[in-house]
């Protein structure tokens, strides 16, 4: 099923950001990588909850406390839903990728022995290569890197070969945030597990086009953030299977996270509380699991068909533009395109097509050793959406094409 030009247009009438204009053009939102728009559905949300039932939950006997906790449980329901956990407790709120990565790294510096292995791959975010740095600071294991192909592709034989006995932990993103590439997680899930290696997915960048479903993936643990899929900024999720979340001691102590408190010994609440320390992002949660009715409402399958038609389509008009390099080639891979100009520097360019009003993200992406790999300070990077258009796309091909001009 394709998205006809009259469902796109409707969709974009959801997004009230798309009508503004940025330096006097109409604006063109490429930097769904970093992060996606929100449809009034959602800013509806929050609005509601501050203006109708705004308390805290769990806490209380009155009404608004009873209807906000409600609200926000029923958010999680959703959210569980949509992983396919198989339980409810299973999904814990955090503020983010980030987040949820360091609480399992935090949780696992009682679970790993110094001269184990930690595997992580080459095509990671920082956020998922620096709490695994300061794991093996604080535990004496040995952090191992997959290697990454010129395709922007994992090398599967080094994996295979790194892969051993002593691999106690894999953490690696669904998506490359810096190119796109869709990694082959169920086949490293399972080559992990035949080795008692837990997993780590960092789906932050697949969230938005790819569906996941944990139990099919046999996944040990899965980390989202909202604000990737037309969600709030400021939260996010950390699905784990029951039997690691129970056997993780907690993040951060405070309150909703305990059972019983005295000066002499705290005892600590069953999932998910046992990792919700203090008041949570409650408007956020619940905006959380409007964002993702709101995508359903589309399909996911109808996204991933479009976004890969806007991915095709502005590849083939950007390598019409001599000089034109496009990192990360991978057959699979989301609706991301980084690339460079010969000779000319990616701030650069990145600069003149905002004054176009064209947003896209300049940079190293959060994700240096690629950029090292490829022996560059950076790409441009544009990222789709589903609420984007061709008719965009010849905007900003037009804009580059213009700044190539002015920095020649």
């Amino acid at each position: 099923m394709k998205i006809s030009t009259m469902n796109i247009e409707k969709i974009r009438v959801d997004f009230p950001i798309l009508s503004r204009k940025v330096n006097g053009h109409p604006l063109v939102y490429f930097d769904n990588a970093a992060t996606s728009q929100t449809p009034s559905t959602v800013i509806n949300a929050i609005v509601d909850y501050y203006q109708k039932y705004n308390a805290n939950i769990h806490r209380g006997v009155h009404t608004l406390s009873q209807e906000a906790t409600e609200a926000y449980e029923e958010a999680r329901e959703t959210i569980r839903a949509h992983f396919n956990a198989k339980k409810k407790e299973e999904i814990i709120f955090t503020s983010g990728t980030t987040h949820g990565i360091n609480l399992v790294a935090n949780g696992f510096a009682s679970e790993i022995k110094k001269g184990e292995e930690i595997l992580v791959s080459a095509l990671e975010h920082h956020s998922n290569i620096v709490p695994w740095q300061m794991l093996c600071q604080k535990t004496g294991a040995k952090l191992r890197v997959i290697p990454m192909t010129e395709e922007g592709e994992l090398d599967m034989n080094t994996f295979y070969d790194l892969l051993s006995e002593k691999t106690k932990l894999v953490f690696l993103n669904h998506v490359s945030n810096a190119l796109g590439t869709i990694n082959p997680i169920e086949e490293i899930i399972q080559k992990a597990h035949q080795k008692n290696a837990a997993v780590l997915i960092d789906g932050a960048q697949a969230a938005p086009h790819i569906q996941a479903d944990v139990q099919q993936l046999d996944v040990d643990f899965y980390v989202v953030s909202a604000h990737k899929m037309c969600g709030p900024t400021g939260v996010g999720i950390l699905y784990g299977k029951e039997e690691w979340l129970n056997k993780l001691p907690p993040y951060q102590g405070g309150g909703e996270m305990i059972d019983q408190v005295s000066f002499e010994k705290t005892t600590y609440a069953g999932l998910p509380h046992k990792f919700e320390a203090g008041t949570p992002n409650i408007c956020g949660g619940i905006a959380f699991g409007k964002a993702i009715d709101y995508l359903h409402e589309i399909g996911f399958d109808t996204i991933a068909e479009y976004e890969h038609e806007l991915l095709t389509y502005a590849t083939e008009k950007l390598l019409e533009i001599e000089g034109m390099k496009i990192f990360g080639t991978s057959v699979k891979k989301t609706a991301v395109i980084s690339f460079n100009i010969e000779g000319m520097h990616p701030y650069d360019i990145g600069t003149i097509v905002d004054k176009l009003g064209i947003a896209v993200r300049t940079g190293h992406h959060c994700a240096q050793p690629i950029m090292d790999y490829y022996k560059i300070p950076g790409t441009v990077r544009a990222s789709f959406s589903f609420y984007n258009t061709k008719s965009e796309i010849d905007s900003f091909v037009k804009a580059v094409k213009r700044a190539k001009i002015m920095l020649s």
